[in-house]
């Protein structure tokens, strides 16, 4: 009963009608309601708050022969100023766009104003009523009948906030004109009372339909942008979301990719099945995408069997193809259609904003070739937009050509970033870092030469040369020290790299555990099938494999059942925000926990300052990374770090 008491006060508070009897709604539903209520309360808001100064006002005045007079005045002071900052702070909220989504809490702060305001109001005619003439009687009587019109007015569409305000005022009127015993006053106070009834109904008649005609408009709005088959959003919305990223890029810079998949196969299954199991085909692959994606986003379908997906708040390419090789991933199983099994399979086309465009015209007619040439390739494949007609196509192209004669004319070269273990307090190894110093250009970050590379497929030569190099420094270093290498997943395509691995390890007459492979998740996905096997082998010779970006991904401890991990290196995101945000705290503290359970080692990237350190010391982190115990440098600066670590 408590429960049942406390939930339905939680409603009344709020201003859900659902305890008025109408029909329950859910919470985002509930939320987009009393933001329209809001919002017309606030357009309400400067008059009511003038409305009530100029009645305090006249109040004043009508009071000034009253005994009273003082007190009054006194009074009316107060309201003329509350009313003037109300009223200034609601045409400031008046120019804030209206917000899709009020919570609970911001109706309860609407109904205790109102109930505030009404009690305000309501003091008036018992304080100053006896004594005042029967002029200001007249005045008291006429003002408070006015507030109790104006209340009902404004807070129309929400019966407990007009409740609020006028229980008050109609209770000091009612008292003040009962008490005196006159029979006129008597018959004031019937009317009082008929014409708060019939306010009441009136808020109450038009809350509902208010209610019901937002309902209604939700709905529309919902049934033109959603797809009526899978319930995904259509295109419609899906134009509407690339807009806002559009937006988005503009204001902050925060770069997004566009992905587009078209079924290979649908219609085979139309001809061969019908369009009743197409339906039920589209419908499983509907629910298939979205479990692909994150929590945020949300796969469109933009025509009859081709969806889409806007992938936000991008910071690497690999995350796009992670996506887009999930989303292939997700036909690997035949779907069951009338006791049929039916195999499917997709083709995606990429591309990035606002490297292939920053209009939606050009981003959905680079994405269209993308595809094509995705389909072009056969079933399952990704294709990242490339234009032989746009400049930049031309600039990568050149740089593609650059970077197989820097391979050549040894222009790559590489840099190390120490690893400190804070339990020893010595550096235990090193990341290696590839580097390319253009001749023209001056040096190229690899963010922007190691996607070519691995769309032109040189990035198999560049992967060797890192190894070989690497395996070569090895040698040269103590036997406690390791290095690590990047493998990107393209480099598992090609099971080739196993030899490599070995053949350099065999050559620099290395220990295979002082090299260490880092991986990201997007290589585990199924198109780099090869990659477990690769690895388990890896790792049967004794090479450590670490996971890198941990927590980025989507499913990093399913990973850490099924591989053998040595080390997993918790994000640099994670880190930067450890002690200014509680949430990220919370996972750097339970990834440590994790990977002590697991037996696993465990590296904080992007160590920045001396609080960030002693944090993940006392939280017995294994080892750190970052630029406050070393940025990348060359081997000739290595002996200088080692020992001005030792001496600290």
């Amino acid at each position: 009963m408590r429960t049942y008491l406390r939930s339905y006060a939680a409603k009344l508070f709020a201003g859900d009608l659902a305890a008025f009897g109408a029909p329950p709604t859910d919470e985002a539903l509930a939320g987009h309601i009393r933001a329209e209520q809001i919002s017309l309360v606030l357009g309400y808001s400067v008059g009511i708050m003038l409305a009530n100064a100029c009645n305090a006002l006249v109040l004043a005045v009508a009071l000034w022969q009253s005994p009273d007079w003082i007190f009054a005045l006194i009074w009316a002071a107060a309201v003329i100023s509350a009313a003037t900052f109300f009223g200034l702070q609601a045409r400031g909220s008046r120019r804030i766009a209206k917000p899709e989504f009020v919570s609970r809490r911001t109706m309860y702060r609407l109904v205790r104003n109102a109930l505030a305001l009404g009690a305000t109001w309501g003091i008036v005619p018992v304080a100053f009523f006896a004594d005042a003439s029967s002029g200001g009687q007249l005045v008291i009587t006429c003002l408070c009948a006015g507030m109790l019109a104006g209340g009902a007015f404004a807070f129309a569409t929400i019966p407990i906030a007009a409740i609020a305000f006028t229980a008050p005022i109609f209770l000091g009127t009612a008292i003040c004109l009962g008490r005196d015993g006159d029979f006129v006053y008597l018959l004031m106070a019937v009317l009082v009372v008929v014409y708060g009834a019939v306010l009441l109904r009136g808020v109450f008649v038009n809350s509902l339909e208010f209610r019901r005609r937002i309902i209604a408009q939700h709905d529309a709005e919902r049934t033109v942008r959603q797809d009526p088959l899978t319930h995904l959003p259509n295109r419609v919305a899906f134009k509407e979301t690339l807009d806002g990223a559009l937006k988005r890029l503009a204001r902050s810079g925060e770069e997004f990719a566009v992905l587009l998949l078209d079924l290979d196969r649908f219609k085979e299954v139309n001809d061969r099945f019908g369009h009743p199991a197409g339906d039920e085909f589209l419908v499983q692959v509907a629910a298939r995408l979205q479990r692909c994606t994150r929590a945020a986003e949300h796969v469109a379908r933009i025509g009859g069997d081709e969806f889409a997906l806007i992938m936000f708040n991008l910071t690497r390419t690999e995350d796009a193809l992670a996506i887009a090789e999930q989303f292939v991933a997700a036909f690997a199983d035949p779907f069951l259609i009338d006791g049929y099994e039916i195999s499917g399979a997709t083709s995606v086309g990429i591309v990035l904003a606002p490297r292939d465009g920053n209009t939606p015209h050009d981003l959905l007619k680079h994405v269209d070739i993308a595809l094509y040439r995705a389909k072009k390739s056969g079933p399952g494949s990704i294709c990242f937009f490339e234009a032989d007609d746009d400049k930049s196509a031309r600039d990568r192209r050149a740089l593609q050509g650059d970077l197989e004669h820097a391979i050549e004319a040894d222009e790559l070269f590489l840099v190390y970033q120490p690893f400190l273990d804070l339990r020893k307090g010595r550096i235990t190894g090193f990341e290696a870092l590839l580097r390319w110093q253009h001749p023209v250009r001056g040096l190229i970050p690899p963010t922007v030469f190691i996607p070519i590379a691995e769309e032109s497929g040189l990035i198999h030569q560049l992967g060797e040369w890192v190894i070989r190099r690497a395996c070569a420094t090895l040698s040269r270093w103590p036997d406690d020290i390791r290095i690590a290498v990047n493998v990107s997943a393209v480099q598992f395509q090609n099971v080739g790299i196993l030899q490599t691995i070995v053949q350099a390890l065999t050559e620099a007459n290395v220990s295979p555990n002082r090299l260490e492979i880092e991986i990201t998740e997007s290589m585990l996905i199924s198109k780099y099938g090869s990659a477990p096997a690769i690895l388990n082998a890896l790792l049967e010779l004794g090479l450590t494999v670490a996971l890198d970006d941990f927590g980025t991904g989507f499913s990093s401890l399913t990973y850490l059942r099924k591989l053998p991990f040595s080390r997993i290196k918790i994000d640099q995101s994670f880190i930067r925000d450890m002690l200014t945000q509680p949430d990220c705290a919370a996972i750097v503290k339970s990834v440590i926990a994790l990977a002590q359970d697991l037996n696993i080692g465990v590296v904080a990237e992007g160590v920045e300052t001396a609080e960030q350190l002693e944090y993940l010391r006392q939280t017995s982190c294994d080892e750190v990374q970052g630029y406050l115990i070393g940025r990348p440098m060359s081997l000739n600066e290595i002996s200088t770090l080692q020992r001005s670590v030792h001496a600290a």
